[in-house]
């Protein structure tokens, strides 16, 4: 719609906001018309009209098969787009036209905005399955005939009431049709099942709705406005109301076809379901994240024990093993520990990259400069967790092997990530400048406990590719190619 108003049309933005905010709400007057809507701009030079939006209704058969959006008419060939952009009417004379052997009933409403009229609506009743009209009919199309005179004297849709199409109730969940007093004229059964949900026992026609309701669903802490109010339809408002474990999402829209509030339309829907479902989701991830929370406890005892354990050992060999063994358990423990804290199972690995390399700096403080370059991006729970051992395993490596006693030197993390998106892979490189590798080393065969720790996650685990090399230059570089999913 945006381009086909700029490029054909003398509309200015502010016009064509308008026109997105009734094109957000025109379902509900195709569905209470039980037509097609289509809407008609003149263009530039005011010879033709083009097509910039269309809507077919929920509740009835479609008028166009095809899609009509971008069509250009000459202006003198449909008459009533003519009279009801010049005059300022709504425009029903005229017989039916007959399309592929269907009889369509047209009418025009003209659309308008500060007292300018923007464009034309062109409403299409397919007129086939005609036949006596129950009650039902007989509210929605009286409700659809004031909403129509409200667009046309430019006071629908609400301005600075933008809806969700997908999370309003449409006319087919439950509508309920009031008086100027909020009395209710006319129930759907849709609508009165849905407040036998909320606890009432009787009919809805003759209650005032707004006591109704306060009584059935009782406000709990603050509300914008008093629910007696929200549900007499005095104002466009939209709310949730619950009660005797029901919960029915409310909204209200004032009719006023000649200016005056005549009364209103409540449409209503049933989402007691909805909402328990969104609660168990609600709790299930509370859930997860307290067992990551305590994992990250657990994980924490174990490594403080393990510490504990190290300072009473007298063989520095012994000491050593359980101060990495401690890094190691640390490495996961800050995995489980961001996971708490999210809501999903995925994690900006970027931090906990941060905290390893803070972690396994502490080996020798002042002596080596750790950093990292380039991103790693958001990862799966299932990829973080044993990448972060590996990183921890080759970044103590380094630190250990790499540098006599009291050395200064640097190490260097890099992550470059890239490939499609359905095959996205994360390059990380980690390059020190100390001693470099002894001769006739194998990265493949020979090494310590943590090679082998490194080896089996990255390829087993992981299903990556593991290499460590000479640096071009001076140390040693350590090359991990990880397949890892979209980020999303």
């Amino acid at each position: 719609m945006n381009d086909l108003v700029r490029q054909h049309t003398a509309l200015s933005e502010s016009d064509l906001e308008w026109l997105h905010l009734l094109v957000s709400e025109w379902q509900l007057l195709s569905d209470l018309s039980f037509a097609d809507l289509v809407l008609w701009v003149p263009t530039l030079d005011g010879t033709r009209y083009v097509s910039v939006a269309q809507m077919r209704p929920n509740t009835g058969p479609t008028s166009y098969q095809d899609d009509m959006v971008g069509h250009l008419v000459p202006r003198g060939r449909r008459p009533l787009l003519d009279a009801a952009l010049d005059e300022g009417r709504i425009v029903r004379e005229g017989d039916p036209e007959w399309r592929e052997e269907v009889p369509v009933r047209v009418e025009s409403i003209p659309v308008r905005r500060e007292g300018r009229v923007l464009g034309v609506i062109a409403r299409n009743t397919n007129l086939l399955t005609v036949r006596t009209p129950s009650r039902l009919e007989l509210t929605y199309l009286q409700s659809a005939s004031d909403l129509a005179q409200m667009i046309a004297a430019g006071s629908f849709p609400f301005p600075g009431q933008q809806v969700d199409m997908d999370a309003s109730p449409r006319a087919g969940d439950g509508l309920l049709r009031l008086d100027a007093d909020g009395i209710v004229q006319y129930a759907s059964p849709n609508a009165l099942s849905a407040y036998h949900r909320l606890g009432l026992a009787s009919d809805l026609v003759g209650q005032h709705l707004g006591q109704l309701t306060s009584e059935l669903a009782p406000a709990r802490g603050p509300v914008d406005e008093a629910i007696v109010k929200l549900a007499s339809g005095y104002a466009p408002r939209e709310a949730e109301v619950e009660g005797n474990g029901g919960v029915i999402q409310l909204r209200a829209i004032p009719l006023k076809p000649k200016g005056t509030r005549i009364g209103s339309l409540v449409l209503l829907r049933d989402v007691t379901e909805l909402r328990r479902r969104e609660r168990e989701l609600i709790t299930k991830d509370a859930t997860i994240r307290e067992i990551h929370h305590r994992v990250k406890n657990n994980l924490q005892t174990v490594a403080a024990l393990l510490r504990l354990q190290a300072r009473r050992m007298d063989s520095d060999q012994g000491r050593e093993a359980l101060n990495e063994a401690v890094r190691r358990v640390g490495s996961i423990a800050i995995v489980h520990e961001t996971l708490s804290q999210n809501l999903d199972e995925r994690v900006e690995f970027d931090e906990i990259a941060d905290r390893v390399l803070a972690m396994v700096a502490e080996i020798s403080p002042g002596k080596v400069n750790c950093r990292r370059t380039g991103r790693f991006g958001i990862l799966d729970a299932e990829v973080a967790t044993p990448l972060a051992m590996v990183l921890t395993e080759v970044l103590q490596n380094a630190l250990e092997h790499a540098f006599a006693p009291g050395e200064q030197g640097s190490v260097e993390v890099s992550a470059l990530r890239g490939g499609t998106r359905e095959e996205s892979r994360l390059l990380i490189t980690v390059r020190d400048d100390g001693r470099g590798l002894p001769e006739g080393f194998d990265a493949q065969r020979t090494g310590n406990l943590g090679l082998q720790i490194v080896r089996t996650l990255v390829e087993g685990e992981l299903g990556g590719g593991f290499d460590m090399v000479p640096a071009p230059d001076r140390g040693t570089k350590v090359v991990l190619d990880i397949p890892v999913g979209p980020e999303k």
